[in-house]
């Protein structure tokens, strides 16, 4: 027989969940009982006092000792274990083991022993504790009719009926347990799903934000580094031509206005999720071609090497990283190689993946020291590593810099 899985483990008995409840363990300190606690032990003592009542009137009566002192004894010392009844929470296991041994001659106290059975299998676990009691429990319960005996009855019913009150006894209190482990299993379990819940929330809306500022810096960054380039040229050089001063105005026009519509285009997204997604086509590797033309309009030498055929072809995920890639690259250089050629490089096919480099040499003169914080890259590098592929950055020998990147093109 297969044991059950994890999944199905909760649902079983104590015997196999086994979570601990409160009062499994002896404490130094055991908080004050509540206004319920009071009502059960008074409840099983007012219980524990009749059965043994009950108890000892028949069997004092049947057996002719009514008059004698023994049945005073009797009395006695099941009133002292009703008593001992109130200690049943504290000390389970040392209450009904001593109860076990007076039940063999005193049958007042049989209700007591009752109560402490319940008592024990309700607060300890089934090993070893109840196995060894309640063992005890049931020789108790067949010495009884041989120290006491009983002439309206035979011995082997009166042992018979003391084994079965025992059981069930024993059984009703390991019923109440496993049900209140099946309480705190489900409780612990319900507190363990809302914590995860809320973890699962949380890295959603961090992924949320990792791509809305993945995205905002990919869409804005090409179109600002046009504008401070063209900006800082004109800034830079007022005695230029004319002619120059206007085509670079023109770019700076041209390059807020998308800087603008990208931004409407996000915020719509972020107020409106699912809506006005597509209202822009999102970029591909089709239009590589036009992120190389408007690089080269800013005044940039940049050398498009496409060894695919049909750019069409490529998967629009995979197209979209890629000019996402190429267009970040792009941007970078002109920050911080001004006036050195860049080379572009797309080469794969079906099932070998796509591969895109760009690379430049060492920029020409001194260069303006542009701020960065590498964010960028860092953006890059997820964005690949999310896609199934994997992208390298760094220096090359001859001082240049070189961005690499691999992405899955299923065949």
């Amino acid at each position: 027989m297969t044991r059950p899985g994890p999944e199905y483990r909760w649902l079983l008995p104590s015997a196999v969940a086994a979570p601990e409840l409160p009062g499994d363990r002896l404490e130094k300190s055991r908080p004050r009982r509540t206004v319920r606690d009071w009502v059960v032990d008074t409840l099983a003592f007012l219980a524990a006092l009749l059965v043994g009542l009950l108890a000892a009137d028949s069997m004092n009566s049947t057996a002719g000792y009514s008059d004698s002192p023994l049945q005073a004894v009797d009395l006695l010392v099941g009133a002292a274990a009703c008593g001992a009844v109130w200690l049943r929470r504290r000390h389970p296991v040392g209450l009904a083991s001593a109860l076990v041994v007076v039940t063999v001659g005193a049958p007042a106290a049989v209700g007591a022993l009752l109560v402490a059975l319940f008592s024990l299998a309700v607060h300890r676990p089934l090993k070893p504790a109840v196995a060894v009691v309640g063992s005890a429990a049931v020789v108790s319960s067949v010495l009884q009719p041989v120290v006491r005996p009983d002439p309206t009855s035979s011995l082997l019913a009166n042992a018979l009926v003391g084994i079965l009150i025992v059981l069930l006894v024993i059984g009703w209190g390991m019923l109440v347990r496993a049900r209140r482990q099946l309480v705190v299993a489900l409780r612990e379990r319900a507190a363990r799903a809302e914590e995860e819940a809320a973890l699962r929330a949380e890295h959603a809306q961090r992924l949320a934000r990792e791509d809305i500022a993945r995205e905002m810096h990919d869409v804005l960054a090409h179109r600002l580094t046009l504008l401070s380039v063209h900006a800082g040229a004109l800034e830079f050089r007022p005695d230029a031509p004319p002619a120059e001063v206007a085509r670079a105005a023109g770019v700076i026009r041209d390059s807020a206005h998308e800087a603008l519509q990208d931004l409407r285009q996000i915020i719509g997204v972020l107020r409106s999720p699912g809506e006005g997604a597509e209202d822009r086509p999102q970029p591909t590797l089709a239009t590589l071609d036009a992120l190389v033309a408007e690089s080269r309009q800013a005044g940039m030498k940049v050398t498009l090497d496409s060894r695919i055929g049909d750019l069409e072809a490529v998967p629009a995920g995979t197209g979209r990283n890629a000019y996402r890639i190429a267009q970040e690259a792009l941007t970078n250089a002109r920050k911080h190689a001004p006036g050195a050629e860049v080379t572009v490089r797309v080469t794969g096919g079906p099932g070998d993946g796509l591969t895109v480099e760009v690379r430049n040499p060492a920029p020409v003169g001194d260069v303006p020291k542009v701020p960065g914080s590498g964010q960028g890259l860092i953006g890059l590098t997820e964005r690949a590593m999310l896609a199934g592929g994997r992208l390298e950055h760094g220096g090359t020998p001859d001082g240049g810099f070189r961005v690499g990147a691999w992405l899955p093109w299923p065949s």
